[in-house]
């Protein structure tokens, strides 16, 4: 080969117990505590819409950026898996970091400012366990999300609970991990193994495309990815299409909503801008809010920071909030 790469033996890791974190443990918010001043009337239609989805069997995804675990919220979305209410989880590669962190280190989240100067950022002993759980979820033929949930459960993480990937493996619903090669930490250490990566999330990328065949009269939740988020999820939802149209069904009404904090709630994000507009560039406009619902279904935008949105949709499903006899808003 002409070219030289990195010599990733060379590299010094050190220890978490040398890392400051900025979300730990004491940072976690849990359903049943007081919920911060919020009120958007379209988080309870989407309350509605996933009971009604749930109670017809079809899918209710929801997809994440990092932020939503480094918010403290996983409780949150464990009892959403816990209820019933969310079928399937895709996060991308920072999620799973966060979240096996957490659950091992009880911290996570480093200075990337301090960190970088200091040729440190990301290079961390315990961090790179996640590339062991990819290797053994490679060797058992699961995706990365199992493999990981599954490295949890049975390693004994101290704070396991709290772990998004441990409830998925313990109560056996999907968390899907998509993963660009490079764009996380873990790949900078060198017991990362490209091959169990592209592998594994690969596998996630399969298991994700099959429960969107099922997305008809569902929902998609996509709460911060900006990037990654809506690019697996149109590819995804391509295949699940093609195959639709072969058996003579179509995958069209279901219900979209991007929760981000751009200044997008007066807008018409039913219909994607022009080229010549700077926002044509947001792929959740496009993709989860325009593109993919055209064919008869029907798209929300929330604005509001994650602790906001969040907690207030899980209160409203795990409340238990009658519905209206048409099935689709809360009373």
């Amino acid at each position: 080969m002409p070219y030289p790469t990195f010599d990733r033996s060379r590299l010094e890791l050190k220890p978490l117990a040398e890392r400051v974190s900025d979300m730990t443990l004491a940072d976690l918010k849990r359903p049943g505590d007081p919920l911060p001043e919020f009120a958007n009337p379209k988080i309870g239609v989407l309350a509605g819409r996933i009971r009604v989805a749930r109670e017809r069997g079809a899918a209710v995804i929801l997809s994440m950026g990092a932020h939503v675990i480094k918010s403290g919220l996983t409780p949150y979305l464990i009892a959403l898996m816990e209820g019933g209410f969310v079928t399937h989880f895709a996060l991308n590669g920072a999620c799973a970091i966060h979240d096996f962190e957490l659950a091992l280190h009880g911290g996570t989240t480093e200075s990337v400012a301090r960190y970088i100067s200091e040729g440190q950022f990301g290079l961390w002993q315990e961090t790179g366990m996640l590339n062991e759980a990819a290797k053994e979820g490679a060797a058992n033929g699961m995706g990365f999300g199992e493999g990981a949930g599954r490295y949890i459960a049975e390693h004994g993480f101290p704070h396991s609970d709290v772990s998004l990937l441990a409830a998925g493996y313990r109560l056996r619903v999907p968390v899907t991990v998509h993963i660009g090669i490079g764009c996380d930490i873990v790949h900078e250490h060198p017991n990362c193994d490209g091959a169990a990566l592209g592998q594994t999330s690969y596998t996630d990328f399969l298991i994700y495309a099959q429960t969107i065949t099922n997305l008809e009269n569902g929902v998609f939740l996509n709460f911060g990815s900006a990037v990654t988020g809506p690019e697996v999820y149109l590819k995804c939802l391509a295949m699940a299409r093609n195959l639709a149209r072969k058996e003579g069904r179509s995958i069209a009404n279901f219900t979209t909503a991007n929760f981000d904090l751009h200044d997008y709630e007066d807008y018409d994000t039913s219909h994607e801008p022009s080229k010549s507009d700077a926002q044509y560039y947001y792929r959740p406009w496009k993709t989860i809010l325009s593109r993919t619902v055209a064919d008869g279904g029907e798209s929300f935008y929330i604005k509001g920071f994650h602790h906001e949105t969040l907690p207030r949709l899980t209160e409203m499903m795990i409340g238990g909030i009658p519905l209206s006899p048409a099935g689709d808003i809360p009373l």
